[in-house]
């Protein structure tokens, strides 16, 4: 996501020719989406993006349980 906001931060720079921006390459400009592409393929194909999703699941779930105990007078057990 920060690739984008970079990304887009400098297409705006090099459009309204403002600053050292406006002298750049396309090329060095428009980089930060390639390099975006390139992360989501990788978080994608490397399974980074299910592992972060299915912890913060079991989280939610441990500390759901936690609740429950809590609420019946047993103590929680920690992982």
């Amino acid at each position: 996501m920060y690739f984008l906001g970079i990304g887009l931060v400098l297409l705006l720079l090099k459009y309204l020719e403002i600053g050292p921006v406006a002298a750049w390459s396309w090329i060095v400009v428009l980089s930060p989406f390639a390099l975006a592409v390139v992360w989501w393929t990788w978080v994608d194909w490397s399974g980074h993006a299910k592992k972060t999703e299915m912890d913060k699941l079991d989280k939610r779930k441990q500390e759901r349980i936690d609740k429950q105990r809590t609420a019946m007078g047993l103590p929680s057990k920690k992982r």
